[in-house]
């Protein structure tokens, strides 16, 4: 199934605002935190950019707009 092309621009458009950060854990470390963001009911995305985010404030660092 392929995307139409103003999707596909659409989504180039989204993903060229966006930074890649690559984390690997051990399978069961990262079953663990698919786990817990599950059970907060959030994406795995939002529930690790909420936790850096809580985080970075804590440390007295200032995050980013999402």
């Amino acid at each position: 199934m392929s995307v139409n092309e103003k999707k596909r621009i659409t989504n180039d458009r989204y993903n060229s605002k966006c930074d890649r950060i690559v984390i690997q854990p051990i399978k069961s470390t990262g079953q663990a935190i698919r786990e817990a963001a599950a059970a907060a009911g959030q994406s795995l995305q939002g529930y690790i950019l909420q936790a850096i985010s809580e985080r970075m404030e804590r440390d007295s660092s200032t995050p980013s707009q999402q």
